[in-house]
C-alpha cells in the first residue's frame, strides 16, 4: 500500500508537461524542475521523480514502465509460489516413495 498523494495525476502530469515544455528556456533539466516546482509548490526532487517515471513511461528513458513493474512483481510472486508448490511436492514425492520400500 503506498502513501497517498496530496497531488492528483492531473495535477502532477501538467506539472511533468510544465517542466518538459520549459526545459529549453532554462540551462538543465534540474533548473527548470526548480522553476516549476516552486510554482506548483512542491518539493523539487518529487516533480524530479515525476518527470523521471512519465519519461520512463513514455519511452524516452531507459527502464521499465509502471505496468511492466507491476506485472513483474505479479510474474515474481507466481514464482515463488510455484517453487514453494514443487518443493512441497518434492518432499511428499520421497516420503511416499520411503514408505513404500
Amino acid at each position: 500500500m503506498g502513501k497517498k498523494s496530496k497531488y492528483s495525476a492531473e495535477a502532477r502530469e501538467r506539472a511533468v508537461r510544465l517542466v518538459l515544455d520549459s526545459e529549453g528556456q532554462h540551462h538543465s533539466c534540474w533548473a527548470a524542475v526548480v522553476s516549476v516546482s516552486g510554482k506548483i509548490g512542491c518539493i523539487p526532487e518529487t516533480l524530479r521523480k515525476w518527470v523521471h517515471d512519465a519519461q520512463q513511461d513514455t519511452g524516452p528513458r531507459a527502464g521499465l514502465s509502471e505496468d511492466e513493474r507491476q506485472r513483474m512483481k505479479e510474474l515474481e510472486r507466481a514464482v515463488r509460489e510455484l517453487k514453494r508448490a514443487n518443493e512441497i511436492l518434492r518432499k511428499a514425492s520421497a516420503f511416499f516413495s520411503q514408505a513404500l520400500l
